[in-house]
């Protein structure tokens, strides 16, 4: 799933209960950053903190304090056990020993659990939990490093807040312009999708349109071109329609955006040697213009032409070009 404000609230909405699993503090290798998080439900998660026997274990803790504690968003506690009385029950942390696997194929792990901490709760009487785990043999991880990962039930107001820094993040998304909706257009379309940014397939026949993949907007336009000038500083144009000469225009036009992160253009070397002529005799361009045109898209390492492949490898050359903005 495609972290955005919209699967976020989908997420929230579907869920009772749910459990903030955070990275408080990391420290040498470690799978993510301190402030990395995930949600946890009693049946699914929401982003992540690095996979591996560390997000088991978080994964394993989280759900036993979704178990043992009273839903801040509904109110009252869960049923199962844990649930029903009028106290609060006390958490339940694994002794030393054999633990369950969490990959759900049968079998037990020999590592022990990560040491645990209680700390005060904040209001309400309700605690947080605190994980310090080392990411070493103890634990089947050769990171190095080690992480303290902190566990508390998602209220009402951490909600709020979840969502309005979601908001914020949608909104700072650099945009990706995919003109061209044929097969290459579709599968970088849902490459992106995934990834931090906003990509946006732009066309001139509607049923190129058709089963572009969800999360990825959508623009109908007879004059293409348009969208280029219209773009947000800082955006990433990728060419790829149906019609060359309608390839060149847009690109002639992109390479006028001296903010532009990105400017890619499907085709072969003639075909790229094509454009170099007209732009430079007949469109008005220079050589520096030229210069920042990024064709073949994906590069020419790798010979497999198939669309997925050649997505693959543009959505990677974009988003490294996007890492400089």
């Amino acid at each position: 799933m495609a972290l955005s404000a919209k699967n976020l609230r989908a997420f929230l909405d579907a869920s009772a209960a749910v459990a903030f699993v955070e990275v408080a503090d990391a420290k040498g290798s470690t799978p993510r950053e301190k402030g990395a998080w995930m949600l946890v439900s009693a049946n699914s998660i929401y982003g992540t903190i690095g996979g591996g026997q560390l997000e088991y274990m978080a994964l394993d803790e989280a759900r036993a304090v979704l178990r043992s504690s009273p839903s801040p968003l509904w109110g009252g506690w869960p049923a199962g056990p844990g649930g029903g009385g009028d106290a609060e029950p006390a958490f339940a942390i694994d002794a030393p020993g054999p633990r369950r696997d969490t990959a759900g194929n049968g079998s037990r792990s020999r590592y022990p659990p990560p040491s645990t901490t209680r700390t005060p709760p904040p209001q309400g009487g309700r605690r947080a939990l605190t994980l310090d785990i080392p990411l070493g043999p103890e634990i089947g991880q050769c990171c190095g490093g080690r992480v303290e990962v902190a566990i508390s039930l998602v209220d009402k107001a951490r909600r709020e807040a979840l969502l309005k820094a979601a908001r914020a993040d949608d909104a700072r998304r650099l945009h990706v312009l995919i003109f061209g909706g044929g097969h290459v257009g579709h599968a970088l379309a849902a490459a992106l999708a995934l990834l931090p940014v906003r990509p946006v397939v732009v066309e001139t026949r509607q049923d190129a349109l058709d089963g572009i993949a969800p999360d990825v907007e959508t623009r109908l336009t007879p004059v293409p071109e348009e969208m280029v000038r219209e773009a947000p500083p800082h955006s990433a144009f990728v060419v790829l329609t149906h019609d060359h000469a309608l390839d060149f225009l847009i690109v002639a036009e992109a390479l006028k955006r001296t903010d532009a992160a990105y400017v890619g253009m499907i085709g072969s070397k003639t075909k790229k040697a094509t454009f170099r002529s007209w732009f430079l005799k007949t469109a008005g361009g220079t050589e520096d213009e030229f210069a920042r045109l990024v064709s073949p898209i994906g590069g020419d390492t790798v010979r497999d032409k198939r669309p997925a492949v050649i997505a693959a490898l543009a959505a990677a050359e974009i988003m490294t070009a996007l890492a400089g903005e």
